[in-house]
């Protein structure tokens, strides 16, 4: 399918080492014609991850990328400095695009550039301070999600840095809150169903219970007891086959309206059930995907038989900061007293050390707070030249080869000499808008005497309110019982009923980036309040600090939704967008369509196998 890039798709939302032999630098001699590069070395009490307030694309990381996007240019008019290797991006696709290429050339010289102020993309890490002790939470990628679907290749990084998935058994204590009778509940609002009313133990109590409680009317009461209970196909006599190819283009409300036959207050309730997976309703995501999700939905179950060749690892494979924890181990690999310790356990609670990222004399440096706007391959095809943006002030360095770590939507900005079929190819992915905002609450006793640890509510800014994952690592230890502070989840994702398919991702940017810290926290306040009020929570009391983690431009597109077009490999737009152009090679978890660390891993992979072979 041809796409047309244009700015709208973009912006709607918004020392020298000498040698050329094994075992040295891979640089050429011509580079001390330039001169010592400039110093980036970070001040000591540098320390992002205690930022609260506005995180996540912060103000300050995507200004730049959208002025280029808008014709603006930077001219830097000599180079700085010459590279092996410079990698566009510092999440860990592109952390590990660095680490897969320093095990090939141990010597090389290696520039990681980010637009953010911290390092690991996606996989952002939350900081929060009560009195003495410190809560860690995630502000983006939040775990090793099935780690037996994970390359032969990830694994084994995984495994070089220090990470045994075994150990997750016994630090994430996976009955904490069930065995306190904590379960799942549900905010009702008032337009769908009347009145805001919290239930909970749903899935705890008799479904027969639980709808007794709920304020539904009784052909809704009826229906949500059936399609719960009932074990009922209801696509009788149609061929297996038949009915994944119908439900793989039918939409989970869809199926409830036209073969379950419940009311529509039941479809309510499920509507935004899925919004911080695949960021629409359920209108937009197909019944064959929702078996899967959360233990499964209702009323598919007895229709359509669940399908092997999904591993059914449990979903505890989750450091404290979720994969920041990931991204902190590869700095550690690439620059070790950036990040002291050497276990996967110590990682958790280290204090980063930034002022050794970028130090001048250092043949791997990771720069932030610098965002790319042009790379070009040289006339006579043996390097790249960067112009990158820093404090307002253009540099420019030149490498051998280059990695694109970052989103793809940006790619073609940086690289206007590449071919149309690729810019075309990687603008095809329209990355899906997402808020997750951590709030410390001084503790967490209004959730256990309702006896919830995740609530969920059928309308509202925010689709959950959810307790952190009880995972105690080395010195970290979870928060063990009601009386200790405790980090709070919650997600938001725009949503414009009106407005179907990847369009309304591209509406959804703009409205994050408008959205005022103010407007987050008053959303806050009013949710928890509509759901604890009950159980003693004052939003003044208990409340202690909010961090919002907008991400304009957050998950990789995704071909499962209703819209997702069949393709042959070779034909998938981000299979030719993320072909090698020159010297610049393409590595990020868009080039695989795929949100998941395994796949930004997989790629980086690919990327340094393309240049190393």
């Amino acid at each position: 399918m041809k796409k047309d890039i244009t700015r709208r798709d973009f912006l709607n939302g918004t020392q020298i080492a000498i040698g050329a032999t094994v075992g040295a630098s891979l640089l050429t001699p011509w580079t001390e014609a330039f001169g010592a590069p400039n110093s980036f070395t970070l001040d000591k009490d540098y320390y992002p991850p205690a930022k609260n307030g506005l995180r996540g694309s912060h103000d300050g990381s995507w200004e730049t990328m959208h002025a280029r996007v808008m014709g603006e240019d930077w001219n830097a008019n000599k180079i700085d400095d010459e590279y092996d290797l410079v990698v566009v991006g510092g999440g860990i696709s592109g952390l590990s695009s660095a680490y897969f290429y320093r095990k090939k050339h141990p010597d090389a010289k290696i520039l990681v550039l980010d637009n953010h102020d911290d390092f690991g993309g996606h996989a952002k890490r939350n900081e929060f301070k009560h009195g003495d002790d410190i809560r860690i939470g995630y502000g983006g990628t939040e775990a090793i999600d099935t780690p037996s679907s994970y390359s032969p290749e990830a694994l084994e990084l995984l495994k070089e840095l220090g990470i045994d998935l075994s150990k997750f058994y016994d630090a994430f204590q996976q009955d904490l809150y069930s065995s306190r009778g904590m379960g799942f509940s549900i905010v009702f609002d008032e337009e769908n169903f009347g009145e805001t009313k919290h239930v909970t133990g749903y899935g705890e109590k008799s479904w027969e219970d639980f709808a007794a409680e709920a304020p539904l009317t009784d052909k809704a009461r009826a229906d949500f007891i059936r399609v719960q209970t009932a074990e009922v196909d209801y696509m009788p006599g149609v061929p297996v086959d038949e009915k994944f190819k119908i439900l793989r283009k039918t939409g989970y409300s869809s199926f409830l309206r036209d073969y379950c036959k419940v009311d529509e207050q039941v479809i309510n309730i499920y509507q935004h059930w899925g919004m911080s997976f695949w960021c629409v309703d359920m209108e937009e995501v197909p019944t064959t995907s929702v078996q899967y999700y959360d233990g499964g939905i209702p009323g598919v179950d007895h229709t359509l038989p669940m399908r092997s060749g999904r591993g059914d690892d449990p979903y505890i494979f989750h450091f404290p900061d979720g994969n920041a924890s990931i991204a902190r181990l590869l700095v550690r690999k690439l620059i070790p007293a950036a990040m002291p310790g050497s276990t996967m356990e110590d990682v958790v609670t280290t204090r980063a050390d930034y002022s050794k990222l970028d130090e001048k004399d250092s043949n791997i440096n990771i720069r932030l707070n610098s965002t790319v706007v042009h790379a070009v391959n040289t006339n006579d095809g043996k390097n790249v030249e960067i112009t990158y943006v820093n404090g307002g002030d253009a540099h420019k360095v030149r490498a051998k080869k280059c990695i694109m770590a970052c989103y793809n939507s940006a790619i073609p900005y940086i690289c206007p000499e590449m071919p149309e079929k690729q810019k075309e190819g990687l603008a095809f992915n329209v990355k899906v808008p997402l808020v997750y905002t951590k709030v410390l609450i001084r503790n967490w006793e209004a959730f256990d005497k309702l006896k919830t640890s995740f609530v969920y509510f059928t309308g509202g800014f925010y689709k959950q309110a959810e307790l952190a994952y009880p995972v105690s690592l080395g010195d970290y230890k979870r928060s063990q019982t009601p009386d200790e502070p405790m980090v709070v989840h919650m997600c938001h994702v725009p949503l414009f009923p009106d407005i179907k398919g990847p369009d309304q991702w591209r509406a959804g940017r703009n409205q994050i980036l408008t959205t005022t810290f103010e407007e987050f926290e008053g959303h806050v306040r009013e949710q928890l309040t509509q759901a604890l009020g009950e159980a003693g929570f004052d939003a003044d009391r208990d409340i202690e600090a909010i961090t919002v983690n907008r991400w304009p431009h957050g998950y990789a597109y995704s071909n499962e939704l209703l819209w997702g077009e069949e393709f042959a490999e070779e034909d998938k737009p981000w299979v030719i967008g993320r072909q090698p152009f020159g010297n610049i090679h393409v590595a990020n978890s868009d080039s695989a369509a795929s949100a998941t660390t395994k796949a930004a891993i997989k790629e980086a992979h690919r990327a340094v196998k393309e240049i190393t072979g």
